[in-house]
This record gives C-alpha cells, sequence and structure tokens, in this order.
C-alpha cells in the first residue's frame, strides 16, 4: 500500500477510504520506520510566517 492511494478523489465511497486507510496503518505498523523531519524548526517557523503575513497582511493606521 503506497499513500498515493490515499488521495482525494480517489475513492468511490467512505467505506473504501476507511479500508485504504486501515490497509495504510497495518503495513505501516508491520515495518515502522522514524519520521525524518526534512526542514528544521527555524524553517518551518519562517515558511509559517511567511504564510501568515500572505494571508493576513498587516494592516496599516492612517
Amino acid at each position: 500500500m503506497t499513500d498515493k492511494l490515499i488521495r482525494r478523489g480517489v475513492h468511490t465511497s467512505v467505506k473504501a477510504l476507511e479500508q485504504d486507510i486501515r490497509a495504510r496503518i497495518d503495513g505501516w505498523n508491520e515495518n515502522p520506520r522514524p519520521f525524518t523531519w526534512a526542514k528544521t524548526a527555524d524553517e518551518i517557523l519562517n515558511s509559517l510566517a511567511d504564510y501568515l503575513t500572505k494571508i493576513n497582511p498587516p494592516t496599516i493606521e492612517t
């Protein structure tokens, strides 16, 4: 089971989605691996700050 099977629009029913999620969890539990962060905490926080500025730009009072 790959993560690609758990995507929006792939499943025709909730039951099918639940089955794929449970299969993914079972597969992971059979061969667990530690999560490895791809970015540092500072990179993540800077990215979040940039995003928040884009969606909620600072207001200038006149």
